[in-house]
């Protein structure tokens, strides 16, 4: 069953960056923050979207329309 969660601003764009292949270290320097918390989103990004992969976070990012083509 699929749950209906809501992710933040930065989370959305944590996931398009992931979705275009950037690195945890890469995103970090795009959007001026630590790896660590580019991480951390990383893992609450998995959790709400219910995924083990950031292929699981692309796959259901376009899925629930976060991320578009």
């Amino acid at each position: 069953m699929q749950t209906t969660k809501k992710i933040s601003k930065r989370e959305t764009e944590v996931l398009l960056l992931i979705a275009q292949e950037f690195s945890s270290r890469e995103i970090a320097e795009r959007l001026f923050v630590s790896t660590q918390t580019v991480i951390s989103h990383r893992k609450n990004l998995k959790r709400k979207l219910l995924v083990k992969n950031s292929a699981g976070l692309v796959r259901e990012g376009y899925a629930r329309g976060f991320l578009q083509l």
